[in-house]
């Protein structure tokens, strides 16, 4: 029977849940407090000819992404052109420096050249990480994660053992490499997730297969080109979008969600899915409605904010890829202060997107467009002086790398984004950039559930609840979602 659904937020978890709702016969309404979709995905450009994309960089994982678009009879390249980008990112440490390449013949190669016999280690490394790939993103997170009786299937118990769920990260990772860089190089996958590698389990190695041996990708135009081919997807399906409609409040009245308040003004619906940080959807409900009550939202890992530059540059900057990590400084120091100290880092780690050395679309000729990305503690005091004070650090090591001398010189625009604008961009919860940490104590049915447990047709998506953070997991979350709908119509 075809219901009227409202989606608060159209980010990829959002735009997820409406095409699968609408393909799945309904009436589906997008309301977004931003003048366009995409969330944290968004896309803006300058005056002076710059494009940036203002979220994720990374494209990670194309079979799942392209899973997205095969369930509506597309390609993924039916909308836009990816380039597989060879070296995938350079790792930049103190004293050297890897490139790591696009095939995996050739990352072998750099593996034995670091220590003797790691090539067949990472070998072995990467076919367990693949059968985890297989296994998890196939199967372990498409479940709605309502009981742990969802995961009693022949398939997932006989891969228990090898999932290696039990087993974190970090120790996992020293059981094939004992080169420092080579140990990093396989654990920075696992920062996306939100927590230092010993608290991730050493599942997510599925990670590595993920990125380095299926590729990093740029979709020519910017990675917001995914997400204008979801919304075409969800408008061919006859979803409607409403932008600049900030929902206030979520009406309820007995065990039911009757009608969203978006700019003072209700509309009714016969079920909602908040694509909205979980945190603030439950503002928009009385309190007896909640799931969770502000105390547990204390209690949990979060993932990092992050401090955000956004630079335009007059000339080319010679030596410097696509992707580069500043890791120059200790990992764990940095990771100390994001989730044990919770202040601003003393030796930072940064990393630096340039996508015009691949698509000289998203900088005027001749010029260079510049994001700089450190991770921070969410909720830390975040305020101009303390900006540029990192600002500053991280062009003088982009200058030592790159060999170029007086980069701030050169720049022609500069915009800055970091904890406070989360908050007031996307109501995340303490200005979080990244969701809920992927730990053994929030994963699965131990992460915020994504139905109400107290109004039947009010369902949450997105990277608070399951699967958890990143594109990928996103895009699954929303099909979830979707999904559920049809289980009380």
């Amino acid at each position: 029977m075809k219901k009227k659904i409202a989606i608060i937020g159209s980010g990829i978890s959002g735009l997820a849940a409406a095409a699968y709702a609408s393909k799945a016969g309904h009436d589906v309404h997008v309301f977004e407090k931003n003048s366009i979709p995409g969330g944290r995905a968004r896309q803006f450009k300058t005056e002076n000819g710059y494009t940036f994309d203002m979220g994720p960089s990374w494209y990670w994982m194309p079979d799942i992404i392209n899973d997205f678009f095969n369930d509506f009879g597309y390609e993924a390249s039916d909308f836009y052109q990816l380039i597989a980008l060879n070296p995938q990112f350079e790792m930049i440490f103190a004293d050297s420096q890897l490139a790591v390449p696009k095939e995996y013949s050739e990352l072998k190669v750099l593996f034995e050249s670091l220590e003797k016999g790691a090539g067949k280690k990472l070998d072995a490394f990467m076919k367990a990480a693949q059968y985890k790939y297989e296994v998890g993103m196939k199967e372990f997170v498409q479940k709605p994660c309502h009981s742990w009786l969802e995961f009693v299937s022949p398939k997932i118990a006989m891969s228990a053992f090898k999932l290696d769920l039990l087993s974190d990260f970090r120790s996992y990772v020293k059981k094939y490499f004992s080169d420092a860089r080579l140990q990093t190089l396989m654990e920075f996958p696992v920062i996306f997730l939100g927590a230092a590698p010993q608290h991730i389990p050493a599942l997510y190695s599925l990670m590595n297969y993920g990125g380095y041996a299926l590729g990093t990708w740029y979709p020519m135009g910017g990675f917001y080109q995914l997400i204008l081919a979801m919304k075409k997807i969800g408008e061919q399906q006859g979803v409607q979008f409403h932008f600049n409609q900030a929902v206030e409040k979520i009406v309820a009245k007995d065990k039911k969600v009757t009608s969203i308040i978006s700019n003072e003004t209700e509309h009714f619906f016969d079920a909602v899915i908040a694509s909205s940080d979980y945190h603030h959807t439950e503002t928009l409900l009385e309190k007896n409605k909640q799931n969770y009550d502000e105390n547990y939202w204390k209690s949990r890992t979060f993932a990092p904010s992050c401090l955000i530059y956004y630079l335009g540059f007059t000339e080319q900057i010679p030596n410097l890829k696509h992707h580069t990590l500043f890791f120059e400084n200790e990992l764990d120091d940095h990771i100390d202060a994001i989730y044990k100290d919770k202040k601003w880092p003393k030796k930072p780690l940064f990393y630096a997107c340039c996508p015009s050395k691949t698509d000289a679309g998203v900088a005027p000729k001749g010029h260079e467009n510049v994001f700089l990305l450190m991770p921070v503690a969410t909720g830390i005091e975040d305020d101009e002086a303390i900006r540029e004070q990192y600002f500053l650090e991280m062009i003088k090591r982009l200058e030592k790398h790159t060999g170029s001398r007086h980069l701030i010189d050169k720049i022609d625009y500069k915009k800055s984004y970091c904890v406070r604008d989360f908050v007031q961009d996307y109501n995340a919860y303490q200005g979080n950039a990244y969701g809920l940490a992927n730990t053994l104590s929030q994963t699965a049915v131990l992460k915020p559930s994504i139905k109400n447990k107290k109004l039947n047709n009010l369902f949450y998506t997105g990277q608070l609840t399951v699967p958890g953070p990143g594109v990928p997991p996103s895009i699954i979350s929303g099909k979830i979602a979707a999904n559920e709908i049809n289980t009380i119509i």
